[in-house]
């Protein structure tokens, strides 16, 4: 093995291979390959039903493919439950917002510092010792995060009464909660208007400089995902048909052959 496929080898994070993903007589997912490397931002795009929230749902626990494998530094977690997958540091975003509309900003990001609490039941029922200095140390967790995400203003807001945009930016901030060392991104700026996909790819880029953590994104904006992406998978009816830079996706005969229905020429 060269030095440089070594270095390559060494730096994958997140490692899908030949995932099958069956739902009765329909593939899909087919024999599908990803590799996600450190600090970087993977792009998975494809024509609706081509596999991307289907591969998403596997990464993060959800599915649990028929066959294949998928890895992380600390080994395989293809057989694992979504909590477990969470706990070995993988974090996800939804393509709606699933978060607690009844409860406030502040709420909803605690509820991402729980796997990291240690306190039992009974201690934090009566909420004094250990619980009490515990709670405190995940508040400010949770400060920092609505600091750098600049929601201070709404903070104790419930957050059902927020516009979209904003409650996906809380989305963003429950799973930043979590200390992810990877974060999957489904469809995050789906149902927004231009300002607020300008602000969330903002965001985005933030947490790459800032934090450094690895993202795999799915969405459908075009725009965004050739000006965040360092690299592009994309799917079509179940299948990886090609993955490169946003330039090298752009010019793939095959890439647009499968969003426009012909070949290009």
């Amino acid at each position: 093995m060269s030095a440089e496929n070594r270095e390559t080898r060494n730096d994958v994070v997140l490692s899908a291979s030949n995932l099958l993903l069956k739902f009765g007589g329909i593939v899909a997912l087919n024999n599908v390959s990803v590799d996600v490397r450190k600090d970087e931002l993977l792009a998975v795009i494809g024509p609706n039903g081509a596999g991307k929230s289907s591969l998403m749902n596997c990464l993060s626990g959800f599915y649990r493919p028929s066959s294949g494998d998928i890895k992380i530094t600390s080994g395989s977690i293809r057989h694992m439950a979504t909590h477990e997958v969470a706990a070995q540091g993988l974090a996800r975003t939804f393509q709606g917002t699933h978060i607690f509309s009844g409860m406030t900003v502040i709420e909803n990001l605690m509820v991402g510092r729980h796997m990291h609490m240690r306190t039992n039941l009974m201690q934090s029922f009566l909420h004094f010792g250990a619980s009490r200095r515990e709670e405190v140390q995940h508040r400010e967790v949770v400060e920092q995060i609505i600091e750098f995400l600049e929601i201070e203003a709404i903070r104790h807001a419930q957050v059902g009464s927020l516009g979209y945009g904003l409650r996906k930016r809380v989305d963003l901030g429950r799973a930043l909660a979590q200390d992810p060392s990877i974060l999957l991104m489904d469809e995050p700026m789906a149902g927004m208007n231009t300002e607020e996909k300008e602000d969330l790819a903002r965001f985005i880029l933030d947490v790459r400089e800032a934090k450094k953590i690895p993202i795999v994104l799915v969405e459908h904006d075009m725009g965004v995902v050739m000006d965040l992406a360092d690299r592009i998978a994309v799917l079509d009816f179940g299948r990886k048909i090609a993955e490169g830079s946003p330039k090298q996706i752009q010019a793939n005969p095959e890439v647009l052959k499968a969003y426009l229905g012909e070949d290009s020429q």
